[in-house]
């Protein structure tokens, strides 16, 4: 099954929240026939969005190939949040890679969000700052304050604040959480405004965006020089570097990557206009994720609570994803029971065995950034930085996270499913235990 469609209309955005609130796009024209480019990016989303706005920059003639819309996967569906540091805590990167490079995969993080924030701010897309990360345990507590200080000595970061159940509760009154910390340097944002955003920005750089395009096989160049055609339903590019962006949809169109890299589903819903009860949810506008394994995540739109939780590893969303949803958020905030929600909608994200992006060059004149684990939106954004300075040789960015161990998923790329299955319904398990 194609997960391209297994889920949702050709070419239609999902009837989410976001989809509703979404600033005008253009309704873009698919590819006919054949053309020529420098670089050919499958997938609209923020990572092959911003590769083709640095490449356009660059000088580069860019074309860009998105099977629905701009923004159309994980990057319009997500929970906004612009996380910082990468997917692991510095203490597992210190022991994964040493400290030195735990510094520059750090530094690179930086970077990835104030590159969100500078072009959120040029493609007119409001930010806020602020993201809360709620502990459910003592020990979880403890640890937040020890990796506070742990950035502030180590890392110069003195964004984060620890917070005691009373300090957490000021922010957001939910009876489940024992303490955690606010971080003043992350933020979050309307997500695919975001990625129209990055839309509108690379076209006014001179990339050219062909939407309703599936990429249906890629020819690769087996050498250095060689050209490469990226093959679609209707037409055919024929360019000297491809770059990969179509993350958990990749499937197919490279076995190499889609072996370590996951595709899951996760949900959100929102909840009806609560007036006067929205200071029961959040006394400010920041955003917030907790230490489950499935973890919750929620901001506020306005008086509208964004709620994320539940996750499936398999082809087709379930049919109630309301009530999926609903189970986690009146957990969280048991005044709501009962609560009418107005939206609800899936997305499929990627995930890899250690949670790192996968960052790969699967053929010579080709390069790959996918699997940010729920950690994307900045991070994404930045990956196409990194390809387009990778294409232009001017930055080392990409070969850095290239290092990274990206390990194969037990059962490779067809038995994986299953296998994994196995192991989320394991940690599901003992969430809802309270392990």
């Amino acid at each position: 099954m194609n997960l391209l469609y297994a889920n949702d209309r050709r070419g239609d955005y999902p009837q989410s929240f976001y989809a509703e609130t979404r600033d005008p796009s253009p309704d873009r024209p698919a590819l006919s026939g054949a053309i020529t480019a420098d670089v050919a990016i499958v997938g609209g989303g923020y990572t092959g969005l911003s590769a083709a706005l640095h490449l356009a920059q660059a000088g580069r003639r860019v074309v860009l190939l998105e099977a629905h819309r701009a923004g159309f996967g994980a990057s319009g569906r997500n929970g906004g949040q612009i996380g910082s540091g990468q997917r692991l805590e510095v203490t597992e990167l210190e022991q994964m890679a040493g400290k030195p490079a735990a510094r520059r995969l750090w530094e690179m993080a930086e970077e990835a969000k104030a590159l969100t924030y500078a072009l959120a701010d040029q493609a007119g897309v409001p930010t806020h700052r602020g993201i809360a990360h709620c502990a459910l345990h003592p020990g979880e507590v403890a640890h937040a304050q020890q990796m506070a200080e742990y950035l502030a000595t180590h890392y110069d970061y003195d964004a984060i604040t620890p917070l005691d159940r009373a300090g957490l509760q000021a922010l957001i009154p939910s009876p489940l959480y024992l303490g955690g910390d606010i971080d003043r340097g992350a933020g979050h944002v309307h997500p695919l405004n975001l990625a129209l955003g990055l839309a509108r920005l690379a076209e006014a750089a001179g990339a050219v965006i062909y939407e309703k395009t599936a990429v249906t096989k890629i020819r690769h160049g087996h050498h250095a020089g060689d050209k490469s055609h990226v093959v679609t339903e209707a037409g055919e590019v024929s360019c000297d570097q491809v770059i990969l962006a179509a993350n958990g949809y990749l499937d197919h169109l490279e076995p190499k990557i889609a072996a370590r890299v996951m595709p899951i589903n996760n949900f959100i819903a929102v909840t009806e206009p609560l007036g006067a009860r929205a200071a029961e949810v959040m006394r400010e506008n920041i955003a917030a994720h907790d230490t489950k394994f499935v973890v919750n995540y929620w901001r506020m739109d306005e008086d509208r609570l964004i709620f994320g939780g539940g996750e499936t590893v398999s082809y087709r969303f379930p049919r109630d994803i309301a009530r999926l949803v609903r189970g986690p958020l009146e957990q969280v905030y048991p005044q709501l029971k009962g609560v009418r929600l107005t939206h609800a909608w899936g997305g499929t994200l990627a995930i890899t065995m250690n949670r790192m992006p996968c960052f790969r060059r699967p053929h010579p004149n080709c390069l790959s950034a996918s699997g940010f684990s729920g950690h994307g939106v900045a991070l994404a954004t930045l990956a196409g930085k990194l390809m387009a300075q990778a294409v232009t040789a001017t930055g080392d960015g990409f070969d850095v996270m290239a290092k990274l161990p990206a390990h194969i998923f037990p059962g490779g790329s067809h038995l994986r499913f299953p296998l994994l299955a196995a192991g989320m319904a394991w940690y599901s398990l003992r969430d809802r235990l309270g392990f």
